[in-house]
């Protein structure tokens, strides 16, 4: 089942994010907590959730962004992309993706990027059925420690 990512969805989406970058750091506490709370409560940060028998085999995070171009439409970028490893190629990440889609259409958006960690075939294969272009736009990212 896709959905909106909701209050109890927490460590279920912080275990599955384990998986995004091999992130073992990430840990359940008051700070995730509060974090939490936050996105739950923004009208720009949308978690979107592919629920197997009770638990999150898939997530993205749609971002919807207020703009003063473009006629003022939003635009909307998606980031943190994962599926569980044993759950891959299904169509779970693409069910997220088509999901994301229908709510930016749905939120007026004049566009979607993606920002995708890895350059593995497979996955940049999977943006591309969900329809996304590597020939658009260019992303730059600088870190800041």
């Amino acid at each position: 089942m896709v959905r909106e990512a909701k209050r109890t969805d927490l460590k279920g989406l912080l275990l599955l994010y384990s998986q995004l970058h091999e992130n073992s750091f990430l840990q359940y506490n008051a700070h995730a907590e509060t974090v939490w709370d936050q996105i739950l409560s923004s009208k720009i940060c949308h978690i979107i959730v592919n629920e197997v028998c009770g638990r999150i085999v898939s997530t993205c995070s749609l971002m919807i962004i207020p703009n003063l171009t473009h006629g003022q439409r939003p635009y909307a970028l998606i980031e943190n992309v994962v599926t569980d490893a044993s759950f891959r190629r299904r169509g779970f990440a693409l069910a997220c993706l088509r999901k994301a889609k229908e709510m930016a259409v749905q939120q007026n958006c004049y566009q979607m990027m993606l920002m995708a960690s890895s350059k593995k075939e497979e996955a940049l294969h999977l943006y591309e059925r969900a329809g996304y272009s590597q020939n658009e736009k260019a992303a730059l990212v600088q870190r800041l420690f």
